[in-house]
């Protein structure tokens, strides 16, 4: 009888230290208001609709290209400038762990499949390490744009806790 291979999504890592406690860096991830603070790339507004912590849990929210330069792009690739996201929690675990499965589902041609990603939180003498780790996507093209996105997110992320 033959196996078939298992196969290893690439990854790739963000790393971040802030001035800020773990547990105010922790609500930002796992709050509506801090996640609507912050979450998705520049360019974009995102509204939760639904917030259930817990590992089987979800977090759905609406990411709206609000930017000219991220609507001409949207428009350009057949992507919606509104979108239904969908993140199921795996594990969460106050104030260190956080790693949810998300729903791409709206890559035109692409079968829906799952993206992981693992949030790390580390305290430090002079704040929290934030440490990152998200699965490749499906292919070279879409991996480079959703680390794009995940980077110009963080951009958001680090301008709201410098002006704490």
């Amino acid at each position: 009888m033959t196996t078939a291979p298992v196969t290893v999504r690439a990854q790739f890592s963000i790393h971040r230290t802030y001035a800020a406690s773990i547990d105010e860096a922790w609500a930002l991830w796992t709050t509506k208001s801090g996640i609507e603070s912050w979450w998705g790339p520049e360019g974009f507004n995102v509204t939760v609709t639904s917030l259930d912590l817990r590992p089987g849990g979800h977090l759905i929210y609406l990411m709206t290209a609000v930017a000219p330069e991220q609507v001409a792009f949207m428009r350009q690739a057949g992507v919606p400038l509104k979108s239904e996201c969908k993140v199921t929690y795996t594990e969460v675990s106050p104030p260190n762990r956080l790693a949810y499965k998300t729903l791409v589902d709206f890559v035109p041609g692409v079968a829906p499949y799952e993206v992981a990603t693992v949030v790390e939180l580390k305290p430090t003498a002079d704040g929290v390490k934030l440490t990152i780790t998200f699965d490749a996507m499906h292919d070279e093209v879409w991996t480079e744009r959703a680390r794009a996105g995940h980077e110009s997110q963080m951009r958001k992320l680090d301008a709201l806790l410098a002006s704490h």
